[in-house]
């Protein structure tokens, strides 16, 4: 009798385990994330598309900082462009994310690419809107260091 309420309790626990579901939690900026997401949120990234090389990094603040340069420039030079205060925008529920710039009217995204409906899709994509909200610049990027 008393293994058959073991065996219960066992079975009831692992049932228990297995129809968990991960909760989400409000951060610091009040947007919604799960801990898997941010788990694969690299805290920097280096990332290359045809025309630049972006370096993105987590302030301590929650915040992100944008530079970049050149394509064919080096990194330890000065940046050409530096823009702080982006925000991390969660894109559904499968680990897509895109952090957002605001410098001058124009709108940076930066798109973390992971599910896609094509194994050719590059991991990241640099999306530049002006003022009006034209896309003027739409490049997929390649990391070149995490």
């Amino acid at each position: 009798m008393v293994k058959h309420i073991l065996l219960g309790a066992f079975c009831l626990a692992q049932f228990s385990f297995a129809y968990a579901k991960e909760v989400p939690y409000v951060s610091e900026n009040n947007s919604f994330r799960t801990s898997s997401t941010l788990q694969q949120i690299p805290k920097t990234v280096i990332i290359k598309t045809k025309k630049f090389k972006i370096r993105l990094d987590k302030q301590p603040n929650g915040k992100y900082l944008y530079q970049s340069w050149s394509a064919n420039a080096n990194i330890t030079t000065k940046p050409n462009m530096i823009i702080s205060d982006g925000e991390l925008v969660p894109d559904g529920s499968g680990g897509n994310y895109y952090i957002l710039f605001n410098n001058q009217g124009h709108t940076y995204q930066v798109w973390r690419n992971y599910l896609t409906d094509s194994a050719k899709k590059a991991p990241y994509t640099l999306v530049v809107n002006d003022p009006n909200d034209h896309e003027i610049v739409n490049q997929d990027g390649y990391v070149v260091k995490k």
